[in-house]
């Protein structure tokens, strides 16, 4: 009876371990997301293009339909070509239609400045600059954020020399209750905690399409682990 318990909690805690581990692209459609025809599956990848001919008039978003997630860590692939792109997370739809999004990203772009930062996307502007260990608590204004650098994780160029041009990079995001690390290449970008009631601690996962000049963005490998 006891190696039969023993047998059953063993199955339990594999079960859960796979149910937490999850690949959220099929690698062949968009099934599971939803957003503009920006997006499509070019070369096994998740792919978001535009052109001169068919730009977006504002950043756009392909959304995941699993749901809303709290604490996790979420790994992924990305090549960019022009423009910027990130992964929106703990996020809300702002706009069905158009599929606008607003919440925390974590941010990547062709350039060399904004790759790592955490930006809040329709809110409060960039929580943390690349190489930053920031605290976030409530400005004088309502929904103003007082951002407080309390260290650093790394210097901006450094971490920036690490990042592969118009190539695969992997990005790592981890998210532990107001606690937020970004990685890039397995070196931490970021490290923020969001001491505030505005804070989300929970919400969807977005792609990014930004607006502006014509711009080829690529996902592969979303690997979502939640811890919580």
């Amino acid at each position: 009876m006891k190696l039969r318990t023993s047998l059953l909690a063993l199955l339990a805690l594999a079960s859960t371990a796979v149910a937490e581990d999850k690949n959220l692209f099929n690698g062949k459609d968009l099934t599971g997301w939803k957003g503009l025809d920006f997006w499509s599956v070019e070369d096994g990848c998740i792919t978001g293009r535009t052109t001169k001919e068919k730009p977006t008039k504002g950043n756009t978003f392909l959304v995941w339909q699993g749901g809303e997630v709290g604490d996790f860590e979420f790994t992924f692939k990305y090549k960019i070509v022009g423009g910027n792109s990130g992964v929106q997370y703990r996020s809300k739809v702002v706009d069905e239609k158009a599929f606008v999004v607003s919440g925390y990203q974590a941010d990547f772009e062709a350039g060399k400045t904004y790759s790592g930062i955490l930006y809040e996307e329709k809110g409060r502007g960039i929580l943390a600059q690349r190489g930053q260990k920031t605290v976030i608590k409530d400005g004088e204004k309502p929904g103003k954020a007082k951002v407080e650098v309390t260290g650093e994780v790394g210097k901006s160029a450094e971490i920036q020399a690490k990042i592969k041009a118009e190539d695969w990079n992997e990005y790592r995001i981890v998210a532990q209750g107001g606690h937020l690390q970004h990685f890039i290449n397995g070196v931490q970008t970021v490290d923020v905690t969001d001491q505030t009631a505005v804070g989300a601690k929970k919400g969807i996962l977005a792609l990014q399409l930004h607006a502006g000049p014509a711009m080829v963005v690529q996902f592969k490998d979303l690997v979502l682990k939640e811890t919580k």
